[in-house]
């Protein structure tokens, strides 16, 4: 049997981050380990998220993957360095772009962001609930998951921030970068 996502007895509350420009140096795609850049300030941030009572969990498109700048492996390797070095509870991502060029990944799905495909499988992975949880990033598409979700949402300036939105979205927070965040929590 599963977790009731609605029962708020055992249900928890995660805040929901976008990887680049969130909580590494956003540089277009970064195809190695070796190019994944952590922000100093993420593990603390990280820490203030648990310390406050919440999950913290990744949500990331990885399309690079079906543009085939580099394989899943790859990718599970800067994962688990992510988790490692900050602390983060767990790594969702997309793999897909409807337009790439290894052919089981260039497929349309409904987890790359602004889907909420992985905000789902969350809920149901970790008994999470929508209320009092929150989306953070630094796209519009991220405001529009969260938004989807249910979350409260979250724009920071420390990747593409407000110069660079795809679609004008209204987030419910704007802030410099997590450290500014995490103090309102």
């Amino acid at each position: 049997m599963g977790v009731d996502i609605n029962d708020k007895t055992t249900a928890r509350r995660a805040v929901f981050l976008d990887r680049d420009g969130v909580l590494t140096v956003e540089k277009g795609y970064v195809c190695t380990p070796y190019d994944l850049e952590i922000f100093k300030y993420s593990r603390e941030c990280v820490d203030i998220i648990h310390q406050r009572g919440y999950l913290a969990i990744v949500v990331t498109n990885q399309s690079g993957i079906a543009r085939g700048l580099f394989n899943e492996e790859i990718l599970k390797t800067m994962n688990d360095a992510l988790i490692t070095e900050t602390g983060v509870d767990a790594v969702y991502y997309c793999p897909h772009y409807p337009q790439g060029r290894i052919e089981r990944y260039s497929v349309p799905c409904n987890c790359r962001k602004p889907q909420i495909g992985m905000v789902v499988q969350a809920f149901g992975d970790y008994g999470i609930i929508s209320e009092g949880s929150f989306m953070v990033g630094d796209r519009a598409s991220d405001i529009v998951l969260g938004q989807n979700a249910g979350l409260k949402t979250v724009l920071l300036e420390s990747g593409y921030g407000t110069g660079r939105l795809e679609v004008p979205v209204k987030p419910d927070y704007v802030f410099e970068d997590l450290r500014d965040f995490v103090d309102i929590l």
